[in-house]
């Protein structure tokens, strides 16, 4: 956050309609910031900014997207506690795609994942709203010509001083709020988004209604990289309602009155498709080409002492292989997006997480410059990952191109589930030694899968290394003496991979906790002890550990056919958790979680309400892809196709979750993933207490049942 700082430029100026704008930009421009000092004009926008009008209304203009983790919350609340004023009073809207002005300074372009809206922008939103009020102070102050630090008694409205305030030069360094004097930041809030999504108002990317809009379903080829080679489309014609047929070189669409007409059309379709290279493939071909690269050696992430010497004469070691499976998202609205395309323009609806790459998406299939594609984003009902990728929208507008006005293309359940865009297979080989006090002495971890980052963040892919693809491991804060972490990026063309609510670390933390309880299990020793012992140069990692122990009741009798399992996470999000899961196992093999406990220090809260749901969120879409979750593949396809398969953890399943807030004043640390990527080890380990088995690999249920 320092160097984000140092980089930070503040600038004012009269806002549309009259009022006091702020933005603030996160590149050194002196010569800008200097024009807009001495009030001349300039076009210059900003990257995230406040506005206050003459009404005393206070907007914040937000580039960050809500998919239900509460941004929409918390990041107000950082504005209200400088500004001095009530979370109420905070107005958004939401900023249209521009990377210039809006990007996250983590990405370099204006996208919202990885649990970083908050960690990016705390300072940065905080400095904006102590920024306004200090010149809204100086400009009461002239208006009654007495020093600011003067206290008169006497009131004016932010709407009042707006103008005045506008044409003041903007302070190079102001005063942020002593944390103990904080109002908001800290305490509970109730989410702002939630009236609207209660009573209906709240618009989604699904609800968008045009004149004369025609609503387009579709097939695209069942396999990677197939090809359309013909459709008989009669049958579908004569379907009521139904009014044209899009054929594209990868998939078919069918365009109807309403999307009942459009979904009888496109069952009606007799398609016929080239699978190409990939319609052999089974899920049996991605693990053998998996386990045969994990046979040679991989670039070295991180390495200390010589923990190939220290095993190769070890004579109490353990080796054992992690297996995870593909993921889907599943996300509750399905994918979707509304185009209106003309000859000189395309206008966008959606919800996307990745707002300019839709857009620069948009703008590639149409030819049209960037200027003339408009993207309007809105509430995502449920992103996951799933709406990093634009995969939609350039389809929709393909679709559109061929369609006369406005379309809305809805993906079925189907489409999207087989159609995802998957959390990577991953194949593991783990190694570690003893000593004759059963410490662990050296530790190999050697990880295989694909680089999502080589293809979607190029520039962060360095050296061989997907730092996503390692995360976790890469950071592991156990003290033992030889360390190595190894990577080796293996390609599987069968299915298009990306981020699913954690991405690498949900692999790497279900893999290091489980084989730290195999150790534990080898010393003869409690897996909670066995940890805390390795954890003494980790003091907020043993915090978290404690918590989660002591309020779990660990270590006290449970009815007879359960068990408990402890994991701890720390990754590159900066927090760090503990949770302990307490299961049962029916003699089918049905894991039934009862109680989960979590502990979580992810350096200052903002909003406690929204860490501990958006923890309680991830343990239950933890739980689902630990105990379910699994994409399959035949001749290329995937097998599973809707929630009968994609198994969702229901209310009635749903454990109870307790979550423990270690409350200080470290730098914030992300929250939305973490919750999920600690789940699945925690539960993994619960098994093994209750039945005696070991889980190498996910899902768990298929492991138990294959028994």
């Amino acid at each position: 956050m320092s160097q984000m700082s140092r980089r930070q430029l503040l600038f004012t100026g009269a806002a549309a309609g009259g009022g006091f704008l702020l933005g603030l930009h996160l590149e050194a421009l002196p010569r800008v910031l200097a024009a807009t000092a001495k009030g001349t004009q300039t076009d210059f926008a900003p990257n995230a900014f406040i506005r206050i009008g003459k009404d005393g209304r206070v907007t914040l203009i937000m580039n960050q997207v809500e998919m239900g983790q509460g941004t929409y919350t918390s990041m107000p609340m950082l504005i209200a506690e400088e500004l001095e004023v009530g979370l109420d009073q905070v107005h958004l809207e939401h900023a249209p795609p521009n990377d210039k002005l809006y990007a996250n300074p983590m990405f370099g372009d204006q996208e919202t994942g990885a649990s970083t809206s908050v960690r990016a922008f705390y300072e940065p939103l905080r400095r904006a709203g102590a920024t306004v009020r200090t010149m809204l102070v100086a400009a009461a102050a002239e208006t009654w010509s007495v020093d600011t630090a003067s206290s008169t008694g006497r009131k004016l409205s932010y709407g009042a001083l707006a103008d005045k305030a506008a044409k003041l030069p903007v302070p190079a360094q102001v005063a942020l709020k002593d944390p103990k004097d904080f109002k908001l930041i800290g305490t509970p809030a109730k989410r702002l988004d939630t009236p609207a999504k209660v009573n209906g108002k709240a618009e989604y990317g699904i609800d968008v209604r045009l004149p004369g809009m025609k609503i387009a379903t579709i097939a695209a080829s069942p396999v990677v990289g197939g090809k359309l080679v013909s459709v008989d489309d009669a049958k579908a014609r004569a379907i009521k309602g139904v009014r044209q047929i899009v054929r594209l070189d990868d998939a078919v669409a069918v365009v109807a009155d309403h999307m009942w007409a459009a979904k009888q059309g496109l069952a009606a379709l007799d398609i016929r498709w080239d699978d190409g290279q990939h319609g052999k493939i089974n899920t049996a071909d991605v693990v053998e080409g998996l386990a045969a690269a994990a046979q040679t050696p991989g670039v070295v992430v991180r390495n200390e002492g010589n923990a190939p010497a220290v095993l190769a004469g070890a004579t109490n070691k353990l080796e054992s292989v992690y297996e995870v499976p593909f993921l889907a998202h599943a996300t509750m609205e399905p994918m979707n997006c509304t185009v209106r395309l003309s000859s000189d323009r395309c206008e966008i609806w959606t919800g996307t997480q990745v707002i300019t790459r839709a857009q620069g998406g948009a703008a590639r299939v149409t030819g049209l410059p960037l200027d003339k594609v408009e993207v309007h984003n809105h509430y995502l009902g449920g992103g996951f990952g799933r709406r990093l990728e634009f995969d939609i929208v350039t389809q929709a507008v393909r679709i559109a191109q061929q369609v006369g006005g406005p379309v809305k293309v809805i993906w079925t359940r189907e489409e999207d589930i087989q159609h995802d865009v998957y959390r990577p297979y991953y194949y593991d080989r783990m190694a570690a030694a003893l000593n004759a006090q059963s410490q662990p002495v050296a530790w190999m971890h050697r990880i295989v899968g694909p680089s999502i980052i080589a293809r979607y963040l190029p520039a962060a892919f360095k050296n061989g290394i997907d730092i996503d693809g390692v995360d976790g491991a890469a950071q592991l804060l156990y003290d033992i003496p030889a360390i190595r972490v190894e990577y080796v990026r293996h390609e599987e063309p069968a299915l298009n991979t990306g981020f699913w609510r954690g991405v690498g670390v949900t692999h790497n933390n279900f893999v290091i906790e489980s084989f730290v309880d195999e150790l534990a299990a080898a010393a003869k020793q409690d897996p909670a002890a066995f940890r805390r012992a390795l954890l003494r140069k980790s003091p907020r990692a043993m915090a978290v550990l404690d918590i989660a122990t002591q309020a779990s009741g660990w270590g006290k009798p449970l009815p007879e056919g359960r068990g408990r399992g402890v994991s701890v996470l720390f990754s590159e999000w900066g927090s760090y958790l503990a949770e302990v899961a307490e299961v049962s196992v029916s003699k089918a093999g049905e894991v039934r979680v009862h109680r989960a406990v979590c502990a979580v220090d992810c350096g200052t809260v903002v909003n406690p309400d929204t860490v501990k749901a958006q923890i309680e969120s991830g343990i239950v879409f933890g739980i689902s892809g630990a105990l379910w979750g699994g994409v399959t593949l035949k001749n290329g396809r995937v097998e599973q196709s809707n929630f009968h398969d994609v198994r969702v953890m229901r209310i009635n399943e749903t454990p109870a979750i307790e979550v423990h807030l270690v409350r200080n004043l470290e730098a914030p640390g992300g929250i939305g993933e973490p919750g999920t990527a600690v789940t699945a080890a925690a539960v993994s380990n619960a098994v093994f207490a209750a039945t005696g088995r070991r889980i190498r690999k996910l899902p768990l249920e298929n492991q138990l049942r294959s028994a």
